[in-house]
């Protein structure tokens, strides 16, 4: 049970391109009932009139960048008239979090329709999300839900999501470092631990602030330093082991290293040669490579005894104003098409819905790039959830404090 999250990605990917990607997404699905049903490529809609969503994107630019200029451009092809109104909430669960504060605004004051429509959100606002009931059950409308077979589709830090989420991505964290001052990069905590105090200042990661890389490093020094990690990441919650916490925060920000302002800022830090080592996303990493905004020389490496990744997920609100448009988005945006185009080629994320479903659409070159330096050995032996919700909020409460 160490890592339910990377095994189920892993085994379908590893399956998916050992078998040549030869399994295709079938031409239709069957109902409860046993009737046969094509996927809804065109909904019907009230009136005939055009398909209006609005988006809101909890991440940082990468994923509002990619809603807004790639993917609803491709929607409004497919859907004639239709609109995709996408804001930005910003990075981390903070930027999730404004979108459970405005869901909950508009339902406590008796609302019936409410602003957005769809959102993409952090895993660790799922309990909020379901327990002030802003989310509806949509996954058994949806015309891909015979790919949704990852365990995070169903358990989420120890909250049941299944029927709510379908993943959009699943992303990993790894430490990115310059080969050419680093010739032997560390291969675990300790070992980095050590290479931290002999390099003052050449380590870069952003706290945890303005952005989930650097929360998933400080996680990951607390798994190491603690051992807790099965509890800690599958409960339950026992209070008796944060009671480690306060010294291990003191040891881990008395390391000579650089905080930076966030997910880009370890990213730009690097390609400045400002610091050596960080850690980062690997889908940003190579999506910067491929913009041509950072060092292609640089290499990534996830070490012992591993570092957290996680999924975004795609749920539509329970009021959603336009709820047949926000259907469409949401089977659109999770599609096995789109998730190869985006999520695999584009992002070198790893697809949220069933890779059998998704790598036989993905190029060859999106194939290798996906297991360059992160292979799936790798993500099966390292790989990483992080911690239940309560777990969670209290951890970076106390690097906070500490």
């Amino acid at each position: 049970m160490r890592k339910i999250r990377s095994l189920s990605v892993v085994c379908l990917l590893t399956a998916a391109m050992l078998s040549g990607c030869g399994q295709t997404a079938p031409a239709a699905s069957t109902t409860t009932s046993g009737t046969e049903t094509k996927p809804a490529d065109t909904p019907k809609q009230a009136e005939n009139k055009p398909l209006q969503v609005s988006l809101a994107v909890a991440g940082d630019t990468v994923m509002t960048d990619l809603m807004e200029k790639a993917v609803a451009p491709d929607f409004k092809k497919k859907y004639e008239g239709a609109e995709v109104a996408v804001v930005g909430t910003g990075p981390g669960d903070a930027g999730s979090q404004k979108i459970v504060e405005k869901l909950k605004a508009q339902k406590d004051a008796g609302k019936k329709e409410w602003d957005i429509d769809v959102a993409i959100v952090h895993q660790n606002l799922m309990k909020q999300m379901i327990d002030n009931d802003l989310l509806d059950k949509w996954v058994p409308q949806s015309a891909n839900k015979q790919y949704v077979t990852s365990s995070d589709s169903k358990n989420s830090l120890g909250t049941n999501v299944e029927g709510y989420v379908i993943p959009m991505f699943h992303s990993q964290v790894a430490i990115a470092y310059n080969p050419d001052k680093v010739k032997q990069p560390p291969a675990s905590f300790e070992e980095l631990a050590a290479w931290i105090q002999a390099n003052p200042k050449r380590f870069g990661y952003n706290g945890i602030k303005n952005g989930m890389s650097g929360v998933a490093f400080t996680t990951a020094y607390v798994y190491w330093k603690t051992g807790d990690y099965k509890t800690l990441s599958e409960g339950p919650y026992n209070a008796e082991l944060e009671k480690k916490w306060p010294d291990i925060m003191k040891e881990l920000k008395s390391l000579p290293a650089t905080i930076t302002n966030g997910n880009n800022g370890t990213l730009d830090m690097l390609n400045r040669g400002e610091i050596d080592m960080g850690p980062v996303w690997v889908d940003m990493f190579y999506t910067w490579i491929d913009e041509g905004r950072l060092n292609p020389n640089l290499r990534l490496k996830v070490i012992e005894p591993g570092l957290p990744g996680q999924p975004m997920y795609v749920v539509i609100t329970k009021n959603a104003k336009n709820k047949e448009a926000a259907l469409a988005f949401a089977d659109f945006l999770t599609s096995p098409e789109i998730q190869a185009k985006y999520i695999v080629d584009k992002n070198s994320w790893y697809p949220g819905i069933d890779a059998n479903a998704v790598m036989a659409n993905v190029s060859e070159q999106g194939k290798q790039k996906l297991f360059k330096d992160v292979t799936a050995e790798d993500l099966s032996k390292r790989g990483q959830s992080f911690p239940i919700s309560q777990f969670f909020t209290n951890l970076q409460s106390a690097y906070e404090k500490n």
